[in-house]
C-alpha cells in the first residue's frame, strides 16, 4: 500500500466524508421522500415519534441550527406535511395527515436501504457501524 493510500485510508475526515457521499447517494436513490431530500424525512421521522416537538427539542434531535430548522420546517408546512403552532417562546411542530403518509413510505423505505447496503456490508457489521458512528458522533459533540 503506498503512502498516500496509508494517509487517506487512516484520516478519519476523509473515510467519514468518503463513506458519506457514497451512503447519501443509495440514500437519494432509495428512500422514497417524493422531492424531499433524507434531511426532511428524518426530520419528519422525529416529529411523527415526538408529537408537539418544539423547534428547539428538533434541532437537539436532528443536531442542526435553528435556522436550518425554520428553513426546514418552512417548507414542509408549505407542503402540508406538518402544521407549527406558537406557543408563547416556543414553537411546536406536528405532522399532518399527508406527513403521516410520507413518513409510512419513509420508513418502507429504509428497511429498502438497509437490505441494500446491509447485502453489500453484512447485517451485523452495519449494525455496529451505525452503532459506532453514532457513539462517535455524541462523543464529539460533547467535546466541542
Amino acid at each position: 500500500m503506498s503512502e498516500e493510500e496509508q494517509v487517506l485510508m487512516h484520516c478519519l475526515y476523509f473515510t467519514a466524508s468518503r463513506f458519506a457521499r457514497n451512503i447519501t447517494k443509495l440514500a437519494e436513490k432509495t428512500l422514497d421522500g417524493g422531492d424531499l431530500a433524507p434531511s426532511y424525512l428524518y426530520m419528519i421521522m422525529i416529529v411523527k415519534f415526538n408529537p408537539e416537538i418544539t423547534q428547539k427539542e428538533l434541532c437537539s434531535k436532528l443536531s442542526i441550527a435553528p435556522s436550518t430548522s425554520t428553513r426546514f420546517i418552512d417548507k414542509l408546512e408549505k407542503q402540508m406535511l406538518v402544521n407549527r403552532k406558537v406557543d408563547g417562546k416556543e414553537t411546536h411542530i406536528s405532522l399532518t395527515e399527508e406527513g403521516e403518509k410520507v413518513y409510512d413510505r419513509f420508513r418502507a423505505s429504509l428497511k429498502e436501504m438497509f437490505a441494500s447496503y446491509s447485502g453489500v456490508l453484512g447485517k451485523d457489521f452495519s449494525l455496529d457501524l451505525s452503532k459506532r458512528l453514532h457513539d462517535a458522533s455524541n462523543k464529539l459533540e460533547k467535546e466541542h
